[in-house]
């Protein structure tokens, strides 16, 4: 059953277009990956293969928030991500994901 459930792993929304639902305020830039398992690590990467940010899950949630920042707390820029879930024993996933991201715009606060 595990395994099969690897399969609804998604990344929401998807494609992201400067804003989710999710966000609470102007200056929040958040996704969520849902349908995760208990333990993986999830590493998302470039389309050349460079790491972004690598995030350890050890917990019941069945989803992790993404602040699309990398290691550094720095913000991405748009274009195509590659997000590798990887679950141990129970397998892998791979799901891309396309974000258009919007620039800080201090001045309308």
């Amino acid at each position: 059953i595990g395994k099969s459930a690897m399969e609804t792993i998604r990344v929401v929304p998807n494609p992201y277009y400067g804003f989710s639902t999710y966000e609470a305020s102007q200056l929040d830039n958040l996704v969520k990956i849902t349908n995760l398992p208990e333990t993986c690590t999830i590493s998302i990467f470039t389309p050349n293969g460079t790491l972004i940010r690598q995030i350890r899950k050890d917990n019941s949630m069945t989803y992790v928030e993404w602040d699309l920042k990398n290691t550094y707390s720095v913000p991405i820029a748009s274009g195509v991500y590659i997000i590798h879930v990887d679950a141990g024993e129970l397998g892998e996933k791979i799901v891309k994901w396309f974000g258009a991201l919007r620039p800080v715009d201090l001045n309308s606060f």
